[in-house]
């Protein structure tokens, strides 16, 4: 399995609600339609007292078997409505995706 993970940052004037809202009822549901698509995460950040709320808006972790058909799902028409959604509700310029190599060190 192939892991490709976005740290999301919002668009200027953007409320953190606004953002949520369009990535979970909109966005969300976008990603779901990409072709060979095995597993979809949105992360948010959660009140912690403790700690001070993070920069990003989202982290958001996406699974297929493997390179060949993540690339497949981003060349296709569905990975293109969800690259031209993006701008309605991130700041690209501050937003970074990679894939990644998870290793599990306690589980």
């Amino acid at each position: 399995m192939l892991k490709f993970m976005v740290v999301l940052f919002r668009r200027a004037g953007m409320s953190p609600a606004e953002f949520a809202d369009h990535l979970r009822r909109v966005h969300g549901p976008l990603a779901l339609k990409l072709p060979g698509l095995r597993r979809y995460v949105q992360n948010y950040p959660a009140a912690d007292p403790k700690r001070q709320t993070p920069a990003w808006g989202a982290i958001v972790e996406l699974w297929w078997d493997d390179q060949s058909a993540m690339e497949t799902a981003w060349a296709s028409p569905e990975g293109a409505a969800s690259d031209a959604d993006l701008e309605r509700f991130v700041d690209m310029e501050r937003t970074s995706w990679s894939v990644v190599k998870e290793e599990i060190v306690k589980s």
